[in-house]
């Protein structure tokens, strides 16, 4: 996913069940690359449920997101 464009990870919550999160942040065209690419390469180890890119979040989108942030 972060190979297939120019766009950080910044952080990722497995929900349980096998599901997992990924966040990445990036200029929009870039997210929807990697989206796309991390979307490809899920269907075929198992089932995608869903995908999204917010186009231009709120900013304090920040104050939600940190709580799942990588460490450095």
């Amino acid at each position: 996913m972060c190979k297939a464009a120019n766009v950080e990870l910044i952080g990722y919550e497995n929900v349980g069940s096998g599901l997992v999160t990924a966040m990445v942040k990036g200029d929009v065209g870039a997210v929807k690359a990697a989206v796309d690419s991390g979307v490809e390469s899920a269907q075929r180890i198992g089932e995608v449920v869903t995908s999204l890119v917010i186009a231009r979040p709120h900013n304090d989108i920040n104050k939600i997101v940190s709580h799942y942030k990588i460490a450095d």
